[in-house]
């Protein structure tokens, strides 16, 4: 029994998949898993079922499902094709993974999904399934806690004169809030502030070394001033947190690349794809472009194929396929 780990990671989930087929002689395909919540982590009030959804890419729902925790789903009589498992929690979407169904036998595909209950920032215990670490449930006072939902609330107005003024307040009181600190951080460089955020973020992991969320957002900024050795610092200690985070393992790709030592981006770019190969299908175009630098065409043709595959309405497909057609070996 053929058996690949799988892990997806989306802003609210982490999600471990394992694939296993037998194959079987017949007409369609059984795709089933067992399906579990960690829920060792948060001790809030959690739903007792989950909806697990059989979609095409396009949108068109196939079958639907309830389950418990722990609980197995199964989808009887399923055609080879390209499909999207989803759960659904609390009437929002908690997890998203693909899968190829292209066996000419009737088989049995096995797809568990393991998913994490995290502890939502600032939610006085409310919590979500939850992807990459999200932010600590930092023990803050009630009137903390209260600005620091007015904050967010008036980040995602834009008003952010009025969130900085609210952060603040909050650090006057407690300078030791790493979260609030990363929050600051997100808003200075919003504001085009990037020495501030810089500052903002070094005080976050001055309280919390670990703190993924601030080691990313100080990952990009830095990429994004193009001071990439100083990201790569960053970025190092951010996989080294959370090896499975496929934003981690891209950026500290990306960084590697941008100075040209393709040979250490490589394998970060290959894992951040086996944690997330839909979200982080843009690392197949730069580890071509790796290719294509080396003169490994054969490469580099594989790695645009496995993109265009994953992102058919990539808007330079046509100058993609161009490529391929001139290099692939008959």
């Amino acid at each position: 029994m053929k058996r690949q780990s799988l892990l997806v990671v989306l802003i609210v989930l982490a999600l471990r998949a394992s694939v296993a087929s037998a194959p079987q002689v017949g007409g369609g395909h059984t795709l089933f898993g067992d399906f579990k919540v960690d829920e060792s982590q948060y001790s809030g009030v959690k739903p007792q079922t989950f909806f697990v959804l059989l979609y095409t890419p396009s949108g068109k729902l196939i079958s639907r499902q309830t389950v418990g925790n722990p609980g197995r789903y199964r989808f009887n009589d399923v055609v080879n094709g390209e499909y999207d498992i989803v759960v659904e929690s609390e009437n929002q979407e908690a997890a998203r993974v693909r899968v190829v169904l292209m066996d000419r036998t009737k088989t049995e595909i096995r797809q568990d999904l393991n998913l994490e209950w995290r502890v939502r920032p600032g939610g006085q215990g409310q919590g979500r399934v939850g992807a990459i670490p999200a932010p600590d449930d930092y023990k803050r006072g009630s009137e903390s806690d209260a600005r620091l939902r007015k904050a967010q609330e008036a980040i995602k107005k834009k008003e952010y004169n009025d969130s900085i003024t609210l952060l603040r307040q909050i650090l006057a009181t407690d300078s030791k809030d790493y979260v609030v600190w990363t929050e600051l951080g997100t808003v200075q460089y919003k504001q085009g502030d990037a020495v501030g955020a810089e500052k903002s973020y070094l005080s976050a992991l001055q309280e919390k070394p670990s703190f993924l969320l601030a080691l990313l957002n100080l990952g990009k900024l830095r990429m994004a001033e193009k001071r990439f050795d100083a990201a790569i610092e960053i970025l190092t200690r951010a996989v080294e947190v959370q090896p499975r985070s496929s934003d981690a393992n891209f950026f500290l790709g990306e960084s590697y690349l941008q100075i040209k030592k393709g040979s250490k981006a490589v394998g970060f770019f290959e894992e951040a794809l086996r944690l997330d190969p839909i979200e982080k299908a843009e690392a197949h175009v730069r580890l071509a472009a790796l290719y294509r630098g080396a003169g490994l065409k054969d490469k580099a043709v594989a790695e645009y194929e496995k993109f265009l595959a994953k992102k058919p309405d990539y808007p330079d497909r046509k100058q993609i396929e161009q490529y391929i057609s001139e290099n692939k070996k008959p």
